[in-house]
């Protein structure tokens, strides 16, 4: 029985999780930015002084941001999923090539993009405290 550590099998199987991660984390995050963006981006960018009828024109986007919110809301539930519930595959000695920051940076995108997703869902709760 061989027990040896293939360390180029564990560097694939880390960087394929890495790679996975990222994707739901870039996925969630451009889901969250579409659902809000008819609604939470045209806020944001009147607050930040920037204007313009394209603005105005965002809005024309509201029918979709059920099925935005959906998907997205599915990329970060797959992207905590594969950062919080999956165990990382142990690596041989100098086998793993990812970074600390990547993963503090995966975990931020999705904390984010899931604080988006639930601002643009409940924005008919939360938006008339502001007139």
């Amino acid at each position: 029985m061989n027990t040896d550590v293939n360390p180029a099998s564990d560097s694939a199987a880390t960087s394929s999780g890495v790679q996975r991660r990222r994707w739901y984390a870039t996925g969630g995050l451009l889901g969250a930015v579409l659902a809000s963006s008819c609604c939470i981006l045209p806020l944001a960018l009147v607050m930040l002084g920037v204007s313009g009828a394209w603005i105005g024109s965002l809005t024309a986007l509201e029918p979709l941001k059920p099925a935005f919110a959906v998907i997205s809301i599915a990329f970060i539930a797959l992207g905590f999923r594969q950062v919080y519930f999956r165990p990382n595959p142990a690596c041989a000695e100098g086998a793993c090539s990812t970074r600390p920051q990547s993963g503090a940076l995966v975990r931020s995108a999705l904390w984010l993009s899931a604080i988006l997703v639930t601002l643009a869902l409940g924005i008919e709760w939360w938006a008339p405290l502001f007139y």
